[in-house]
């Protein structure tokens, strides 16, 4: 199904506030949801997903400012590879405030429970899944050439994390079995302890230590994860690095993270651009700052010098008499803005070269140029000794 626009899927306008958006979400929700749908759920279901993913971003103010400004293609890099699906959904609390009623929430997510729409809850039946329940984030850094911020580029890197084990679905028991409950504490996850002394009773209640609370406890250990119920891996991903970034600037890759427990949201990846180290340039904003050198015949009589540019090279003119730490501008030739297609100066310092020695044929030469009678060239530049 081709991508329709977001204003358009929810039939608002783009100047529509945000209780105005959440407004139409709940009422279009309410309408398309699947298990009011039972005649033709997939289709509900499709529109169902479209409508989230319409809402996702013009309910985020970020997102919503990242599509104003680049379309589908300005939120992809809010929803990582492969765009939305619904473990990039943020706003289910707004599902159960739509609801209300806690007889429908659980007709509503009875589908977690064989991984439906919303996902699977491992080890029970239908349960709503809180948006807390959340799985940790995860920071790495990439280093970048700094035509990167001119093009923007495609890097690929490696990401460590922690996701649930597939074979148990995070359970930790063998192929994903019942939990049993606690024989110790009798499913409650609480010790009662209590001791005398003299007339006094006392009495504490503490953690189990068999189950560690969870009043369940495995049967039978699953071997991949050896009971974690997690397991570590690396996954490689694509990183799309926008034209425009500043150095250390975070992207932040929407549920690229770890996994959740019990089916919750996976945590955010958050990537640190780092620009490799240039020593032909300095950045200021969008200027770019570099240095030439000049010989002092072109400084001179006039010429040309080829100028190192972030991108490549180009010829910088440089008039007769050009005096020495004179700058020049190249426009154009700077840095872009984020998002944004005009690019700043490259200003470039001219460094003129001054020969160590002449030739007396040299000195004369110099001394007619400039009307310097001979004799009195002793104490010229060329003259001194350091």
């Amino acid at each position: 199904m081709a991508k329709r626009d977001y204003y358009e899927v929810l039939a608002v306008p783009r100047t529509a506030t945000p209780a105005e958006i959440k407004t139409a979400y709940r009422r279009l929700a309410r309408e398309y949801h699947p298990d009011l749908n039972k005649g033709n759920p997939k289709v509900a279901e499709e529109k169902f997903k479209e409508l989230s993913e319409a809402y996702e971003v013009l309910a985020d103010e970020t997102k919503r400012r990242h599509y104003d400004a680049g379309g589908f293609s300005g939120v992809e890099t809010d929803f990582g590879p492969g765009g939305f699906n619904w473990q990039n959904f943020t706003h289910a609390g707004d599902i159960e405030d739509l609801l209300g009623s806690s007889d429908f929430l659980q007709q509503l997510f009875a589908q977690a429970a064989s991984g439906g729409v919303f996902g699977g809850y491992a080890g029970g039946g239908p349960r709503w899944v809180r948006p807390e329940l959340r799985g940790r984030d995860v920071e790495v850094s990439i280093r970048v050439p700094a035509a990167a911020a001119v093009a923007g580029t495609q890097t690929a890197i490696d990401v460590p994390r922690s996701q649930p084990c597939t074979d148990c679905r995070g359970t930790g028991a063998k192929d994903g079995t019942a939990l049993e409950t606690c024989p110790e504490c009798h499913g409650t996850g609480q010790i009662r302890r209590s001791s005398r002394s003299g007339f006094t009773q006392m009495i504490s209640i503490g953690e189990c230590p068999r189950c560690h609370g969870t009043g369940q406890r495995i049967k039978e250990r699953c071997p991949t994860c050896k009971g974690s119920g997690r397991v570590h891996e690396v996954r490689r991903l694509e990183i799309s690095v926008p034209a425009g970034i500043e150095d250390g600037a975070v992207l932040r890759l929407t549920g690229q993270g770890e996994g959740a427990p019990a089916g919750g949201h996976p945590g955010d990846l958050f990537v640190q651009v780092l620009f490799e180290p240039d020593p032909r340039f300095r950045r200021d904003g969008r200027h770019a700052f570099t240095e030439v050198n000049v010989p002092l015949s072109t400084a001179l009589l006039g010429g040309e010098v080829i100028v190192p540019t972030i991108t490549g090279e180009a010829s910088l003119r440089i008039p007769a008499g050009t005096q020495p730490e004179r700058q020049f501008r190249l426009r154009g030739e700077g840095f872009p803005r984020l998002r944004g297609s005009d690019r700043g100066d490259l200003i470039v310092t001219a460094h003129v070269q001054f020969p160590e020695s002449l030739t007396s044929h040299q000195k004369d030469l110099i001394r007619e140029a400039l009307g310097t009678p001979p004799g009195r060239g002793k104490s010229s530049f060329f003259n001194r000794r350091p």
